[in-house]
């Protein structure tokens, strides 16, 4: 089942609507059809009415003294039918010239009613819908009792009640459409503060705002509240870890310097292995305090290139004097929603890498691939086996003796990644070496790639 509200509440509308026009379907219809039964039954009964105020009795018999002048009763299978059929055993009927050689029979008459009325063979062998009275003229010996039959075509009622229903269908249709144009609408200017929430939210998940605002319709302020509420609880912890994270620091700092001096009289043998160990517990300190520093921060909206650019310069007068040069090509519309700082020591400890290791060259780019940004940082330095790659990104390893480092930095990038729900991947690079790719989550409706431009902000990349 969906959990869209919208698409909820577009659904019970569209029940709610289908059940409202079915009954009124119904209703309407019953009516109209109960109505026009009337309108035929007062008809028949006029005719009925009419045809015993005419009759008279003559030698003993019954005689009419005027017929109907309405035409339909003079011309066969006229669509109006009368019929009188005296009581007396072996009295010939009196009917109308409609019926033609037609005679009307209780027999005949079908027992289940139709709208009120009897159904019968016409003339033409059409059905008709019948009627039946019985009445009786004269007093005493003279009294004579009859019945009599009054009919119409059905067909004439089934196209009086199909040419009601067309246009009732179409009406229904029309006021389906505006009641389901009406509940879109409503649907829509309802959930509007919902979708305001959700930008303001995101606007604080990107550091453009530190709380929501309080003006909204009245429902939704109490979550409004709630929302400040734990935004406020969150920064107070974000102090608080921050507080005790530099705490801990400055803690850590005098006893290792302090054990640092210690071994220092130790043999040497010793003192190399404790020197280790005490680097070994600096090392993962740091590296503690930095993940309880990420994550932590403010999301903020940050540009690739505008990073890129200020690491790269920071670092070209070091590469200027190994002859090694740079190519960047990064749009300068690419951006993520991370912490800045995060984002810059993720992508320095990158290229600090690429620095120690490229002979002439270094390559960065970056694109939007699908739902993720991609930092991609090659380099033509001796480059590692894959085998080594995963070995790489572990805490504390450096595979390469020869450039041996602290075996953090690429670590400490892939736990930044993963901290905003990304990773790093090793692989060959065009140009020989390494190439170390940094995956972020693209940010919403990010726009569209323009001209590749270096870190300078000029279209023309470097090399």
């Amino acid at each position: 089942m969906t959990k869209s509200l919208r698409f909820r509440l577009a659904a019970g509308a569209l029940v709610a609507i289908a059940v409202a026009l079915a009954l009124v379907w119904f209703v309407l219809g019953h009516l109209f059809e109960d109505y026009l039964a009337d309108q035929y039954a007062n008809e028949m009964a006029a005719v009925s009415d009419a045809l015993g105020a005419r009759l008279a009795i003559e030698n003993g018999a019954l005689s009419l003294v005027s017929e109907p002048s309405d035409p339909r009763f003079q011309t066969p299978a006229g669509g109006r039918y009368w019929q009188i059929t005296p009581d007396d055993p072996g009295a010939s009927p009196l009917r109308s010239r409609s019926l033609w050689d037609e005679e009307l029979t209780k027999v005949s008459l079908s027992k289940d009613l139709y709208c009120g009325f009897h159904e019968a063979e016409g003339p033409d062998g059409a059905t008709i819908l019948v009627t039946v009275k019985a009445m009786s003229v004269g007093e005493g010996d003279a009294r004579k009792s009859f019945t009599i039959y009054t009919a119409f075509s059905k067909d004439e009622m089934e196209s009086s009640l199909s040419n009601y229903h067309r246009p009732l269908q179409l009406m229904l249709a029309a006021t389906g459409l505006l009641l389901l144009a009406a509940a879109f609408l409503q649907g829509l200017i309802g959930l509007k503060p919902l979708v305001r929430l959700r930008n303001e939210v995101a606007n604080i998940r990107a550091g453009r705002s530190a709380h929501i605002g309080s003006e909204g319709p009245s429902e939704v302020r109490p979550l409004v509240n709630e929302i400040n509420l734990l935004l406020a609880e969150r920064e107070t912890a974000v102090e608080r870890a921050r507080s005790r994270a530099s705490d801990l620091a400055h803690g850590l700092k005098t006893p290792l310097t302090v054990l640092s001096h210690l071994v220092e009289s130790l043999p040497e043998d010793k003192r190399d292995t404790a020197l280790q160990q005490i680097e070994l517990v600096r090392q993962r300190a740091d590296r503690q305090l930095q993940a309880a520093r990420m994550g932590v921060e403010r999301m903020a909206t940050t540009s690739l290139l505008g990073i890129s650019g200020k690491l790269v310069s920071v670092l070209s007068p070091v590469t200027d004097g190994k002859g090694i040069g740079w190519k960047v090509d990064i749009d300068p519309a690419l951006t993520i929603e991370a912490d800045p700082a995060d984002v810059a020591e993720a992508m320095g400890n990158i290229l600090d890498n690429a620095v120690r290791f490229a002979r002439s060259r270094i390559d960065v780019s970056a694109a939007k691939e699908g739902e993720a940004i991609i930092l991609r940082v090659g380099d033509d330095g001796p480059g590692a086996a894959p085998e080594n790659y995963a070995m790489m990104l572990k805490r504390g390893v450096s595979v390469d003796d020869a450039h041996a480092g602290s075996g953090l930095g690429l670590a400490i990038s892939g736990d930044i990644a993963e901290a905003y729900g990304g990773k790093i991947v090793l692989s060959r690079s065009d140009l020989g070496g390494l190439e170390v790719a940094l995956a972020l989550p693209a940010p919403k409706n990010l726009a569209p790639a323009t001209e590749a431009q270096d870190s300078a902000g000029r279209p023309v990349a470097l090399s």
